[in-house]
């Protein structure tokens, strides 16, 4: 990983998009920062497609979208659960818009009867993990979760290196694919990943191949599950704190902020817009 200011500017002056993972990118002990906020604001502002891409549930998602509590994200969509389900904004979900006006739709990857067999399936597995695994514990924003499994070995809970192995094992056991982000072990039936769902949600809302322009977009994350991102995108960035995953993780960020968090992401921003007034 090299510093952020070896980014190129030619590099940075003609990105049509941003891509960012949510958890410990955006937020800081779960709340998106002031920096980070005002920098996807600012992102939107100068005419960029900002998606949000997170291991987190479609449910936990919705109030970012919706503005329950405060002004909905600027984003044009948020992808969650590592790429499985995704809310959108416009007319039933197939035409884009980023007026946080319009009304929101949610996108799947599966359909309800694979989705609702896939349910059944994964309450057995959560069920034999929390039994065979000492201090084993399902995600506490589980009540939003729809297509995969979340167990929390680093938010509330603490699990070491060999018990995260052998959740991993037990879901691989069933044939689930699996992941890991800063927070939680991830398990799935169906080859979701980031990747795979940055493709998918690029394809349904803009009607374009990602894979064939990514020299035009960006992507920041911090962890473990980032990895298929870091693997494919043209640009990538990782902030400050991804040096804690670093050492076991296979594919890693071109280039690495100065700060953490939401200030790391917010310096990733800098660079973009001032690029682009060059």
């Amino acid at each position: 990983m090299r510093p952020l200011s070896d980014w190129p500017i030619d590099a940075r002056r003609h990105l049509a998009g941003v891509f960012t993972d949510i958890d410990d990118t955006l937020t800081s002990h779960g709340a998106i920062t002031p920096a980070a906020l005002q920098a996807l604001a600012k992102l939107k502002a100068a005419g960029l497609i900002v998606i949000a891409i997170t291991g987190r549930p479609i449910g936990w998602c919705e109030p970012f979208m919706a503005g329950s509590n405060a002004l909905p994200w600027p984003v044009d969509a948020m992808v969650a659960e590592n790429g499985a389900v995704a809310f959108v904004r416009g007319q039933n979900g197939l035409q884009h818009s980023s007026d946080v006006r319009e009304p929101l739709f949610k996108l799947y990857q599966q359909d309800a009867t694979t989705r609702a067999d896939n349910a059944l399936r994964m309450a057995q597995v959560a069920r034999q993990v929390l039994r065979e695994v000492p201090g084993a514990m399902l995600s506490r924003d589980r009540g939003g979760r729809e297509t995969d499994l979340a167990f929390d070995y680093n938010e509330f809970n603490t699990l070491g290196p060999e018990a995260v192995a052998r959740i991993m094992a037990l879901l691989q056991s069933h044939g689930m694919h699996t992941s890991v982000s800063s927070i939680h072990v991830h398990g799935c039936f169906g080859n979701f990943n980031k990747w795979q769902g940055a493709c998918w949600i690029v394809r349904e809302l803009l009607g374009r191949d990602l894979a064939t322009e990514l020299d035009r977009w960006v992507f920041v994350g911090d962890s473990g599950n980032d990895q298929a991102m870091f693997q494919h995108f043209v640009h990538s960035a990782g902030v400050a704190n991804i040096a804690a995953f670093a050492p076991g993780m296979r594919y890693l960020p071109h280039y690495v902020t100065p700060s953490a968090r939401g200030a790391g992401f917010a310096e990733v921003a800098r660079v973009i817009l001032t690029a682009r007034q060059s």
